[in-house]
């Protein structure tokens, strides 16, 4: 059985004593000696090394004195809204707009966020290279896993701000205040790379110990082939030898079998499939049975999760909305439509949009989204408007309208085996050509799951390992139980389009510039990854962000204003500048450290 590893917020180290004032009363320093543990103290035994780098871990998810809503925020505000296919109201609204600003509170959390891992794995790894009472097998994963960590964390920061100052082993921003960004792109890129490549040779496919949440050699393999595929993309010169690395790279992982495509992709966000074979890194929230009220970390910050995503007449909040365009960009029969996302009862609705099932109606959570302002194509929230389109990602596991305790199990992946199968089929392109026949069978076989052809067959499994939790939380909310799973599964095998001749006829069709084959994986992963934290990182790396915009979302199209209401357009009305996808370095950051300087695009 698989084991999901608890996270120890409690980090065994140096323990510096700031801004303390007795008062003329010495009795704080009155302590029993045993508390006060030895800086060497997590590596005497494996077990205090092991308690050490669960310390790394713990920011891997929210955190109370960091950013408590990390893994959602900055994650969707930076990896998605800038894409436009996820909106927002509010002061997030600006996420759409190219309005953020080096004062971006989500910008200075993540920053923030990031860094502070980044400084844990530092002071780790550096009391690891002399940790000689460890079992040697053990010094040998954790070091990956340290590395692992901290090149995640590294990952984000470059896909986020581009260059950024590269702490290195034994450095914190505690003994390198100040400290100037790397040089160039490939510098920087190669010590993500260099982390990537240690951390797959020491690690292994399964996780330490069986517990899911641990680093494994195809977390690393995954990120690393993505560090290749950046540096491809930032050194345009070293392009050829990086894509040929990275497939090499990804290729290792679907050699593996280590990981397989869930049958469904509509049961990848329930709680009953934590961590199945498709997952390669995820982050869970509220695991187990964490009921909780508002306060907390248990609870507060992971709830929000579901409030975040949920339509505000269901008490959601406004943060994420799906547009228009991305609803209508799919192809009849595709599941994922309805597998991510649920739309409001809107009366003049395009009778080819209507879904039979996620139409007005919630049926995960038996829940109707019932406000009236949500029958009309976009939501009217203190008058500012916004697709009435909800992502079921995320509002799958909770009920949001507030009854007492709550719990909210939400599954965050950052990397799925078709991130890999893409990414890998992208290099194949780059290297051979648009008329690679194994780059075009790997985004076929993604689609073939995305109609339901892996469903086939598997109806009774499929239903009695997922249906139980939605029944266990109907009789929660004391609502009717559920005879059958909430989307029918299919039962017939059905024709999907050819992806090359579908993806080069829509190419001619909207007037994409992009070659067919990365409007197919540009289109592709817009439909596999809407919610997703690469989205963005991949239409930029890739280079088809620019083409996208001005195709999907065409400046000045629509209505602005109350106009809106009943037009399904997005209206853009800012020239799109891709300089800017690298966002501005947060201010405090700039303040703080004197060798820092500012992206081109915010100077």
């Amino acid at each position: 059985m698989k084991k999901i590893t608890k996270i120890i917020y409690t980090s065994i180290g140096c323990i510096a004593l700031m801004g303390l004032n007795s008062c003329n009363n010495e009795k704080f320093l009155d302590v029993d000696h045993y508390e006060i543990l030895e800086a060497d103290q997590m590596y005497k035994t494996d077990a205090d090394a092991l308690m050490g780098m669960n310390g790394c871990y713990a920011l891997m998810i929210p955190s109370e004195d960091g950013n408590a809503d990390w893994g959602f925020k900055p994650n969707l505000f930076t990896g998605c809204h800038p894409v436009m296919d996820t909106q927002a109201t509010g002061w997030d609204k600006d996420w759409n707009t190219q309005s953020w600003t080096p004062g971006s509170s989500e910008l200075v959390k993540g920053w923030e966020h990031a860094y502070k891992a980044i400084c844990r794995c530092n002071e780790f790894l550096s009391g690891l290279e002399s940790a000689d009472k460890l079992t040697p097998s053990l010094r040998n994963t954790l070091e990956g896993e340290g590395r692992a960590v901290r090149a995640f964390m590294y990952t984000w920061l470059a896909q986020t701000f581009g260059r950024v100052p590269m702490l290195a082993t034994g450095e914190t921003y505690v003994n390198t205040p100040e400290k100037a960004r790397a040089q160039d792109y490939a510098e920087m890129w190669d010590f993500i790379i260099e982390d990537l490549t240690i951390a797959a040779e020491k690690l292994d496919w399964l996780p330490l110990n069986a517990q899911y949440g641990r680093c494994t050699k195809g977390m690393a393999l995954a990120y690393l082939g993505d560090a290749y595929m950046w540096k491809a993309y930032r050194c345009p010169e070293q392009a050829n030898e990086n894509y040929t690395k990275a497939a090499a790279v990804l290729k290792q992982i679907l050699d593996s079998n280590t990981y397989e495509l869930n049958k469904s992709f509509t049961t990848l966000w329930d709680a009953s499939g934590i961590w199945g074979k498709e997952a390669i890194w995820t982050e869970v929230l509220d695991e187990g049975d964490k009921w909780g009220a508002w306060g907390g970390y248990n609870s507060g910050s992971h709830i929000f999760t579901s409030f975040y995503a949920a339509c505000p007449g269901n008490w959601g909040w406004g943060t994420l909305f799906l547009s228009w365009e991305w609803y209508s960009s799919f192809e009849k029969g595709d599941k994922r439509k309805d597998g991510s996302a649920v739309t409001g009862a809107v009366h003049n609705i395009d009778p080819e949009w209507k879904s039979d099932y996620m139409y007005g109606y919630h049926p995960y959570l038996q829940d109707p989204v019932s406000d009236e302002k949500a029958t009309r194509y976009h939501y009217e929230m203190s008058g500012e408007y916004a697709p009435s389109i909800w992502s079921t990602k995320y509002w799958r596991t909770a009920r949001t309208y507030w009854q007492g305790d709550q719990w909210g199990p939400t599954q965050i992946h950052w990397k799925r085996l078709p991130n890999v199968m893409f990414d890998y089929a992208e290099c194949l392109f780059r290297l051979n050509g648009e008329g690679d026949t194994r780059a075009w069978a790997l985004i076929d076989e993604v689609r073939n799951r995305a109609f339901g052809n892996l469903e086939v067959g598997q109806e009774s499994s499929l239903t009695s390992m997922y249906l139980p939790y939605y029944n266990y939380l109907a009789t929660y909310y004391s609502l009717p139980e559920l005879t059958s799973y909430p989307l029918p599964f299919n039962t017939e095998i059905v024709t999907v389009p050819d992806a090359k001749t579908y993806y080069t006829q829509l190419k001619s069709e909207k007037g994409f510039a992009s070659p067919a084959w990365l409007v197919a994986l540009g289109m592709e992963r817009r439909k596999e990854f809407n919610c997703e934290w690469s989205l963005r990182p991949d239409l930029q790396r890739s280079g088809f962000i620019a083409d996208h915009i001005n195709i999907n979302y065409p400046k000045g199209v629509g209505s602005s204003g109350s106009a809106a209401l009943d037009d399904w357009h997005t209206y853009r009305n800012f020239d799109f500048n891709e300089q800017k996808m690298d966002m501005p370095i947060p201010t405090e950051e700039l303040l703080k450290n004197r060798l820092c300087d500012q992206n081109d695009a915010y100077k």
